[in-house]
């Protein structure tokens, strides 16, 4: 018997419920929030400010955070951080039913919230391998059901959830997003504990943030898996920035429309999640992710050159499954290959790379939508994502990732890692 046709346990569902039930109070905002920033300004670069200040905690504390994580409780800090967030929503929800929003608290707003998501995300992260004995096979199938349900929540039936909320008041979506922050939280507490790694060292907390961020640098499976997303995000982060302008004056979008578009692209990364598997069985974890970049890519420039809404849903639905998938199974790689003890600041490492690329991607295509066409960052994001490819393929080809997972077997050839079928079959085309 494999490790793939093993039970998930039933903490596992609890997690799953909890970030499906967040996932979908976080895609009422990710259509909500562009649209009521549209309603005080349409400066692009103040756009790109609430934008970017989202990723900012990233940027500050990300080594930190994680080194931070790896020391505390993690079902603590996952519950801790949803409650503080669902509380935090409060203060933009009065201010827009008192009508004092305003772009600088948006912007304060979006930062806490990043800051919240960092401590949650890294701590669910380091806390999902613990909790399924750190089996391979029950990684990649774990991550394709979170990665399925947030993106069915979040960018499905999230957006155009959002977009009716606005309708009935300002202050609503936000609402949402906190009970269901709320929800979240509750759920956690009722996950079942795990065991940590003890330090047997006590070390400073900068010594060990050091360390988590040197393993990342040091291993080039690692590397190439953390640079993937850095690159994506300066392109990705330069479309959202801009994307809300662009489908309403370029494809004459109306605010319902936006949600569907946002739709779209969340059904195509349905669809990525759900094949992820399927592909790193048929070409390699590592050939795989050489070819969802390049879909990426592509999408995008067919995205820019669309001449109406509907190829450009299209093109949405290509790119967010070639994302999909990637964040099914570069996740699971990582959760397989690296050291328990390491996990969260290997994680917050690996995050804060992708994540501090974000603002410059937001900036980027807020200077790039003012200086010359509301297209360009468009077209500046699918040769980024083209160049992407190239660098996918050289350090995470299939031959490297599964000497990768055989280094991080402890057990011997009757550990998971050694017996999954997936990495072991997989051709090095690469």
């Amino acid at each position: 018997m494999t490790s793939d046709i093993l039970k998930l346990p039933t903490g596992f569902g609890r997690l799953w419920t909890a970030q499906t039930v967040s996932s979908l109070g976080d895609g009422v905002s990710h259509a909500a929030l562009p649209l009521l920033a549209l309603t005080l300004t349409r400066d692009p670069m103040a756009l790109a400010a609430v934008t970017a200040a989202g990723t900012l905690p990233w940027l500050l504390f990300g080594v930190l955070g994680g080194a931070l994580v790896d020391r505390w409780d993690r079902r603590r800090t996952m519950w801790v951080s949803d409650a503080a967030r669902a509380v935090l929503l409060a203060m933009p929800a009065a201010a827009a039913a008192l009508d004092v929003l305003s772009i600088a608290l948006l912007a304060t707003v979006a930062f806490l919230l990043g800051l919240g998501g960092l401590f949650f995300d890294t701590a669910a992260t380091a806390y999902l391998p613990d909790l399924l004995g750190r089996d391979p096979a029950l990684l990649e199938r774990a991550n394709s059901r979170l990665r399925g349900a947030q993106t069915a929540m979040s960018g499905f039936a999230g957006p155009p959830a959002g977009s009716a909320l606005l309708a009935l008041g300002r202050a609503v979506p936000l609402l949402a997003d906190a009970v269901s922050f709320l929800l979240s939280a509750l759920l956690v507490r009722t996950l079942p504990a795990v065991p940590r790694p003890v330090p047997k060292v006590r070390e400073s907390l900068l010594r060990q943030a050091r360390a988590g961020a040197s393993y990342v640098f040091r291993d080039r499976v690692l590397l190439g898996l953390a640079l993937r997303p850095a690159v994506g995000n300066v392109a990705f982060l330069a479309v959202e920035t801009v994307l809300a302008l662009f489908a309403r004056d370029r494809l004459g979008i109306d605010t319902y429309g936006f949600g569907l578009l946002l739709t779209a692209e969340a059904t195509g990364g349905l669809l990525g999640a759900g094949i992820a598997s399927y592909l790193g069985r048929r070409l390699g974890t590592g050939t795989a992710l050489t070819c969802t970049a390049a879909v990426e890519g592509l999408a995008i420039l067919g995205l820019a050159a669309a001449p109406n809404p509907y190829v450009a849903g299209l093109a949405l639905a290509v790119c967010g499954a070639g994302m999909g998938a990637t964040m099914v199974l570069g996740p699971s790689l990582r959760q397989a290959i690296v050291p328990a003890h390491l996990m969260g600041r290997v994680a917050s490492t690996s995050r804060m790379l992708a994540m501090c690329a974000a603002p410059v991607g937001a900036f980027l295509g807020g200077w790039l939508a003012t200086a010359y066409d509301i297209r360009t960052p468009l077209y500046a994001a699918a040769v980024l994502l083209l160049a992407m490819t190239a660098v996918t393929a050289s350090m995470t080809s299939n031959r490297r990732v599964e000497a990768a997972l055989c280094a991080a077997d402890p057990t011997g050839p009757d550990h998971p890692a050694s017996q999954d079928p997936v990495q072991k079959s997989a051709p090095d085309v690469l």
